[in-house]
Formats: C-alpha cells, structure tokens, sequence
C-alpha cells in the first residue's frame, strides 16, 4: 500500500484493509516501510498481530527479506504499508524507497491517491507512477477523500480508460476516519481507547467502498519469494539475565525484533510501568525506549519513588539503555513551555521541548566513546525523531561520532555515566545485532557484580 506522497489516506487505506481480512478469519500479518513506531502501533491493533518494520536503510536486502519471511510466519495475508511517496528515497535513485521494497518482496502495489479537487488529471498521475520505474509493480489504484458518486465515476472513468489499471475502490472523506495526531504524527495506540473506534469505521468504510475479495485475489497473485526465514536464535545456556523493559502509555517504541533479539541473547524481559510501579523490580539491566513523556512529564514526576529508584540503581552501576524519550526521563528535567517536571536525574541535564523537529532522519556513525554496551568501532545506523534539545550542566563522555543526523548536536550522541548509554538515536536489532548482544552481557557483568564503569 503505497501512495504518491505522505498524507494521501494509506494509513487509514491499510487499517481498514487489516481489519476487513481479519474480519473474514484470516491470519493477517502487517508490516510498515521505514522505521516508524506509530503507524504499526495501529496496524496492530486492526490485526491482533504485532506489525513489524521492514527498512531497508537500517536492515539491508537480506535483513529485510529475513524479517520478511520470519515476521509472516503463520499468516494467510502480508499487507505492507509504504513511506512517503512511492519513489522516495535517500537519493536521487530512490535508494530504499517503497518501490525498492516491493521489488525485493515481489510484491504488486496498489497506490492510495488523495482525490481532493482533482478528476481527470489523476490518470495522468497515475500514468506516470506506473511509467517511472516499469519493474515496479504497480497493481491498482484506491482513491481516498472522494466527494460522491459523481466524483468517483469520473476518476474511476479516467484512470481505467487512460492507464488500464483497475480501480480498486474510492473511500469518501469522512471525519469518522481520522486518527488523531500531533507534533511527530499520529497518536499511539497505546495511549487510550477513544480513538480505537476509527480503526472500526476504517474497516467498515472499506468494507463498503473496496473490492476486498479482489485485493485478496491480488494478493494470492504474488509469486512465491524462493527464501527461507532465518534460523532461529538459541539463546545460550546458563542462567538469564533479567532486563527490565519501561512500557507504559509514556514509553511505546519497541520494535518486536530488538524485544526478541534480547530473549534470544538470553534475557528474560521484566516489564516496568513508570506511572504506577512504585518500585524497580530485581533486573539486572534497564532498557527505557522512546515515546511522549512530555505529554506525561507531571505523571511522571508524580511517581518520584520509582525515580529516586532509577537514580540509585545507576549510581549502583545498573546497566540502563535508554533511546530519545528514555534518554529524557534519565535528565534531571522536562521542560515543555510553561510545564516543568522532574525526572529521574540520573543525567545533570535539562530537556527542553522546541517547537520544530530538533533532528528527524536516519543516522550513521561509529561508536567512539568508552560505553557498557558497544565496542569502540563499531559502525552504526539508526533513526531520530525528536522536538526536543539537552541543556548539559556537565561534561559527559559521548558514545557516537555521527557521519549523518543531529543527535546531540555537533555531530555526538550517545550520553554515558557509568553503566548508563542514552542517546536520540533509536537501532533496530535486524540492521545492528550487537545490541542485543551488548545489553545482554552489561546485564550478565552486573549480574556477577564486576566492576562498575567510571565516566563521571
């Protein structure tokens, strides 16, 4: 499901469509293009399954494929969400844009055109998308924010007589539809359930406006991919380490590779709720990923017995690995406007929201920086998105030399003080497993209570 820009309706498209294959009790698996973490946690709630992203930045043709071919294990039907538009890539020769992916998948695409004041023209849009690039498969077209049926039998008139693609359906523009969102996109799903009842009205919209059984036709018309999922990891024997994972309404950006990946690596995952534990349970390593805690920073500070917890565990030495909004709530402070709240204070630093993106892309660099987790050395890539900046108010070790992306600005991220590695820069476990590895072992060292790190 792919589109000739952001904003065109594929993610609404994609939910209705999960949800209406779900409905007639099939296994339906659902990945996103690119290294988002809000459109899957939406995609999972239409089809009881956990999305899982496919980038080929971050992963590779053969990491791509692996997650592929493990991820659609046990399903009857793959739906992939695209990223921005179709042919959008790093560069000028689309590299890792969502027709790249589709060619690796073999995959047919179905472009969601926004239909907003605009009739005949669209078949020349779509006329040039199928031109582009001929080994793209490019299999039909869904029209979005149709306004009736007149408006419809004219773009369905065009398209079919000037392309010879079918028209697939033509959702109208309904308010019902929206998700809502905010200052880095929709809202997760984990957040509440108001907003679940637009996923219903998706699958009903396309339930009405759609040929469902003939996307499904579609679907089955896909060759075979003639590769195999990759073996399965074993985690190495002796006694597993206990990593405590913070997820709660706050803290949602986990890929379900890199969860996997620490089981595989020998972790048992301990999960932490930083609203309501008034405690840290006994783990042996911390792992905050990203999200909102500026949308809950009073919540936040509301429970200063687990954050007190927090502080004194690293002082201790606990190995804690903490991506964007993890690397916010180890500072002192969050400051949004006129909002201010306390954090764990295991950083000297105060994190102030801004009001445009502070750095929004992909990352690449190498490991400078004497850390718990990585070997100076080590090549990494990975993704940022964050409004916000870290005011330092002492001299830390930094862990990354970024060739591409802000970070910390000034080239750097990674924070380090002691055991403790917190950075903007989010990994996924398929493009860089020494992290899994790496959060496994500072566990088993803490565990044998070796000595702690000194990088005050």
């Amino acid at each position: 499901m792919a589109a000739p820009r952001g904003r065109s309706g594929k993610t609404t498209v994609t939910l209705g469509l999960v949800a209406a294959l779900r409905a007639r009790g099939l296994a339906v698996q659902p990945f996103k293009k690119g290294p988002d973490f809000i459109d899957p946690s939406w995609l999972t709630e239409a089809a009881g399954r956990p999305c899982r992203n496919l980038d080929p930045y971050l992963m590779g043709q053969e990491g791509v494929q692996g997650a592929y071919a493990r991820g659609s294990q046990g399903a009857d039907v793959c739906l992939v969400e695209g990223a921005m538009g179709l042919y959008d890539g790093l560069d000028d020769e689309g590299s890792g844009s969502t027709a790249v992916l589709a060619r690796w998948l073999r995959a047919p695409v179905v472009l969601v055109v926004e239909a907003t004041r605009i009739t005949r023209s669209a078949a020349a849009l779509v006329l040039g998308y199928a031109q582009f690039e001929p080994e793209t498969w490019l299999a039909g077209v869904i029209f979005n924010g149709v306004q009736g049926a007149r408006h419809e039998a004219k773009l369905r008139s065009a398209v079919e007589r000037y392309t010879r693609l079918p028209v697939w359906g033509a959702l109208p523009r309904a308010e019902s539809l929206a998700i809502p969102d905010r200052h880095l996109g929709l809202v997760p799903r984990a957040e509440g359930e108001r907003w679940v009842a637009a996923v219903e009205a998706a699958r009903e919209a396309v339930e009405r406006h759609c040929d469902v059984p003939g996307l499904l036709d579609l679907a089955r018309s896909a060759p075979p991919l003639g590769w195999e999922p990759p073996a399965p990891q074993v985690a190495p024997e002796g006694a597993r380490v206990r990593v405590g994972v913070v997820r709660d309404r706050a803290f949602t950006f986990y890929y379900p590779e890199n969860l996997e990946a620490l089981e595989a690596a020998g972790a048992e995952l301990v999960s932490v709720n930083a609203f309501s534990d008034p405690s840290l349970p006994a783990v042996d390593a911390l792992y905050i990923g990203g999200g909102f805690p500026e949308v809950f920073l009073e919540e936040l500070e509301a429970n200063g017995a687990l954050r007190r917890e927090v502080r004194a565990a690293a002082e201790q030495g606990l190995p804690i690995y903490a991506e964007c909004g993890g690397l916010m709530y180890l500072c002192r402070r969050l400051v949004w406007g006129e909002r201010v709240g306390e954090m764990a204070g295991v950083l000297p630093a105060t994190v102030v929201m801004e009001g445009r993106p502070a750095g929004h892309g992909y990352v690449a660099g190498e490991v400078v920086g004497g850390n718990a987790f990585y070997p100076v050395g080590l090549a990494l890539r990975g993704h940022e998105f964050h409004h916000s900046r870290v005011d330092l108010e002492a001299d830390l070790t930094r862990a990354f030399h970024l060739r591409r992306g802000q970070g910390l600005g000034g080239g750097q991220d990674g924070l380090v003080w002691r055991n403790v590695l917190a950075a903007y820069t989010h990994v996924h476990a398929v493009g860089t497993p020494e992290w899994a590895r790496g959060v496994v072992e500072a566990a088993r060292r803490f565990q044998r209570g070796e000595t702690v790190r000194r990088e005050e």
